[in-house]
């Protein structure tokens, strides 16, 4: 899944909502220095990252999805995954989806401005430009999963020094359209209930 499904699954309190975004940011040894809450939403994001790659349903998605994009199938399919609950919100919680972005980035900017020096400057720009160009509101639409992915390939060349086809693939989104939606749907409540159970 991807980060507003991350934060949906999240405890409600900022250190582990930063964790459950920032996972993907910091890696090894650099997680230790981090808060305790932090580490918790790092813990919870990689639960459920080991919950969904290794699903029957997520699979049926990834093999939706056709060469030459199927060596990115994962990524696309958690992006795509994402638009779905985000246009779908309303079906799985009390509040709008504004109004719980608006939440998350407020959280954010309190945390920069209190505790700025427990995270990594890069790691803090990458929270104020989540806000600032609303990335988790940004999945309902499909423009905004253009632009998402068109984000992702400049920074998947930058570290691989080579073209790939991530900012082309919005067309296995709309060909797939229907079935991706059923999927997800699918296996959403199951992921839910899959991480109600643990003990955080």
């Amino acid at each position: 899944m991807n980060w507003l499904a991350h934060l949906y699954l999240s405890p409600p309190n900022i250190e582990a909502r930063i964790g459950s975004v920032i996972a993907d940011w910091v890696k090894g040894e650099a997680r230790q220095t981090l808060p305790p809450g932090i580490q918790t939403g790092i813990h919870i994001h990689q639960a459920v990252d080991s919950f969904t790659d290794s699903h029957e349903i997520v699979h049926r998605s990834q093999k939706r999805i056709r060469t030459p994009f199927g060596r990115y199938s994962a990524v696309l399919v958690d992006v795509f995954y994402d638009h779905f609950l985000a246009r779908d919100w309303a079906q799985y919680s009390s509040i709008t989806l504004k109004q719980f972005t608006d939440e998350v980035y407020t959280g954010f900017a309190s945390y920069h401005r209190d505790h700025a020096s427990q995270l990594d400057e890069q790691v803090q720009q990458g929270l104020a430009r989540m806000a600032t160009d609303d990335w988790l509101g940004s999945y309902a639409e499909i423009d905004g999963i253009e632009i998402i992915l068109r984000r992702m390939s400049r920074r998947l060349s930058m570290r691989i020094q080579r073209q790939n086809w991530l900012g082309d693939a919005i067309g296995e989104l709309t060909a797939n359209y229907a079935a991706l939606a059923d999927d997800f749907h699918e296996f959403w409540p199951q992921l839910v209930f899959s991480q109600s159970t643990k003990v955080n």
